[in-house]
């Protein structure tokens, strides 16, 4: 599996419910990486979304541990166990999860690819994303060249989970 996250220089990604910055490269970045792909993710981030839709031209896949929580267009799940055995029918490849925080930690295990967007910048923020250059099972393995937005630098990152 996959995950794609948008970090600041604190692995903070988030304030009040919301991005730190939208960055448009990176918006850019996050639909050539999910479009036609699987994306997972919780109900507080699909509540951020415009009108609170799914994502168009991918397979949208909830997790809620509220039973009766159904969103039109997507596919809700209630548990982890649940969630893995729905994921079970596709390729993990094609697999990315999108957030937000606690949907990220409880996927991390699960995952063997991190594409983190890198943002030489420090912003006020609520949540925050387990730092993988002090994890020792995690490497990077690409990188971009350093890119900016305005005045704020930022560069595209691909981390793999070491191969035990």
């Amino acid at each position: 599996m996959n995950l794609i996250v948008a970090a600041d220089t604190n692995w903070a990604i988030g304030n009040k419910d919301k991005l730190l910055i939208s960055i448009p490269n990176d918006q850019k970045h996050f639909r050539e990486e999910t479009t036609g792909k699987v994306v997972v993710l919780g109900r507080k981030t699909l509540q951020t979304f415009p009108q609170g839709l799914p994502l168009q031209n991918r397979i949208n896949i909830i997790l809620s541990r509220n039973p009766d929580y159904t969103v039109k267009g997507a596919t809700v799940v209630h548990s982890l166990e649940e969630l893995l055995e729905e994921l079970r029918q596709y390729n993990t490849e094609d697999v990315y999860v999108i957030g937000g925080e606690s949907i990220y930690r409880l996927l991390l295990p699960y995952c063997d690819r991190a594409h983190v967007t890198k943002i030489d910048h420090t912003y006020q923020a609520d949540t925050y994303f387990p730092n993988l250059d002090q994890d020792q099972d995690w490497e990077i393995t690409a990188d971009s060249d350093e890119l900016t937005y305005f005045d704020i630098p930022y560069q595209f990152i691909q981390y793999e989970r070491k191969k035990k």
